[in-house]
């Protein structure tokens, strides 16, 4: 197969691995308004029904950094597509980083009270030992964290997304 074609494959897996991931940080991001009406038994029940679903979802996530990353390595830093190609990546590197230091901890937070086996047990086990037995104060701050990091994830989605895509097209042009 031709290095063009091969090229082409890995930039349409690139961009469907990279709307996955907005797809994801964009429903939980349109969600805000209504979730930020619920009183506090009301929004403690919703937080458990993401799981499985967004947890499976998330591998579109990685694997959108990994191929995202692969096109870094392949476009010539010469190319006009390589900065929207490196700002896809970054993007989708900040969007990590928000969701292990701010969104996944407050995750285990919500899980704490399930029963979760295998991969899921394993992926929410550290710091299971909150309850979501918490006062008004807490509640309400862990709230506002895991809502408003989403949103940030959301923004990072879409540079992501619209960087790679006028990479792709920077790139088809030459």
């Amino acid at each position: 197969m031709p290095k063009s074609n091969l090229m082409l494959i890995l930039q349409v897996i690139t961009v469907f691995f990279v709307a996955v991931a907005m797809a994801l940080s964009l429903a939980h991001a349109l969600e805000f308004p209504g979730k930020m009406r619920l009183p506090k038994e009301s929004y403690l029940a919703t937080q458990t029904i993401y799981y499985p679903g967004f947890t499976i979802g998330g591998f579109g996530e990685a694997l959108g950094l990994v191929s995202t990353l692969l096109l870094v390595f392949w476009i010539p830093r010469s190319n006009p597509a390589f900065p929207w190609t490196l700002v896809a990546f970054v993007s989708l590197l900040a969007m990590q980083l928000v969701f292990w230091m701010v969104t996944q901890p407050v995750n285990r937070h919500w899980v704490a009270g399930l029963q979760l086996s295998g991969v899921a047990q394993s992926f929410f086990s550290p710091g299971r030992g909150a309850t979501q037995n918490a006062g008004d104060d807490q509640w309400k701050r862990l709230r506002n964290r895991w809502e408003y990091s989403h949103i940030v994830r959301a923004v990072l989605a879409v540079v992501s997304l619209i960087s790679v895509t006028i990479a792709i097209v920077v790139y088809r042009s030459r």
